[in-house]
């Protein structure tokens, strides 16, 4: 008799254990988020684990959310709140989400850089893009120090950036950023590009400030190699370059149809009129297809160009002035004609 009762304690106790595991494992699964696509949290500096919880309320399950709270309470978790950018899976449940969590094991994402005109408005929008402020950003890009130590001036950084989707961590630090940059235009300009750069006797620098000028001449990547090829003509005779956008540069008024005469008075080393080569670096992040039309430019004899009366973004091109002269006064009747001052 006592071996059968025995037998119905031990039983007994199996099943209630069992039960507690059930419940546990119930608990301990149970799906965080209700949503039925991936979710994401950002965690800052300032973030608290209340903080943690209040950003994956709006799209958490009472349990899921009920039982990460607990987890998160009665663990070390307060101590070391880990900031990152973090991706929460329909069907996670609230251990793995506490376990990514509590270890860092954030997600990565992918950031556009943009061809942005100024360093300024590169910090703007990358700072709504990673956990890094405006501030921060800008001012490590228009600090002399910072820019010497990753081979640049403040003139020239913008030629480090490649305008290209990469991969990272939302919350890297700026001295990441720069670095993982510097690393991207590297990988970029190694090989071929460089040695055709070194074939026409320029810098990588100086095929960026070429290109910006190019990409602000036009958005017509198939002309651009021709465009190219007109500015190297210049710059082998000794003629400045002349180029209308190194003027809106230097006024930073992006918003200008025409540039008149007296505009070219502004002292600044981008007032191509006035001073003879290149600026001191790009007026913009150049594209990778202006890069590539300096690269593969194309050789002829022009020296001039003039936007085509017709408005179609093209160019016409002349090898003497005369004929510059004619074409850039078909321009100007087109633009009275059309009232753009």
């Amino acid at each position: 008799m006592k071996k059968i009762d025995s037998r119905k304690n031990l039983y007994v106790a199996l099943c209630g254990l069992m039960l507690i595991f059930g419940i546990c494992g119930y608990y301990l699964l149970a799906p965080v988020s209700k949503a039925d696509t991936t979710q994401y949290i950002y965690i800052d500096t300032n973030d608290t684990p209340d903080s943690v919880i209040a950003k994956i309320q709006p799209f958490s399950s009472m349990i899921g959310r009920t039982t990460l709270n607990m987890m998160i309470r009665h663990s070390s978790y307060d101590k070391d709140v880990r900031t990152g950018r973090y991706a929460i899976e329909p069907g996670d449940g609230a251990i793995s989400v506490f376990r990514r969590l509590k270890n860092g094991h954030q997600t990565s994402m992918n950031l556009v850089i943009p061809e942005v005109r100024t360093m300024d408005r590169l910090a703007s929008v990358l700072s709504h893009k990673l956990m890094l402020d405006s501030a921060t950003i800008a001012e490590a890009l228009t600090s002399e120090e910072t820019c010497r130590k990753m081979g640049y001036d403040t003139c020239t950084i913008a030629a480090m950036f490649v305008p290209n989707t990469y991969d990272v961590y939302w919350n890297m630090s700026i001295d990441d950023l720069l670095e993982r940059m510097q690393k991207e235009h590297d990988r970029f300009w190694q090989g071929d590009r460089e040695a055709k750069a070194a074939r026409i006797q320029l810098t990588p620098n100086e095929v960026a400030t070429i290109a910006s000028i190019i990409d602000e001449e036009t958005a017509n990547n198939a002309e651009k190699p021709m465009i190219a090829g007109m500015y190297l003509n210049r710059l082998k005779a000794g003629m400045p370059l002349q180029a209308d956008p190194t003027i809106k540069f230097a006024l930073k008024d992006f918003e200008l149809k025409r540039i008149y005469h007296k505009l070219l008075d502004i002292d600044s080393p981008y007032n191509t009129y006035r001073y003879e080569g290149l600026p001191p670096g790009p007026i913009k992040i150049a594209s990778i297809k202006g890069i590539d039309a300096v690269l593969n430019h194309v050789e002829h004899e022009y020296l001039y160009m003039c936007a085509k009366e017709d408005f179609s973004g093209s160019h016409n091109f002349a090898q003497n002035y005369q004929e510059h002269l004619k074409n850039a006064a078909k321009y100007a009747k087109a633009l009275n004609e059309r009232g753009i001052k």
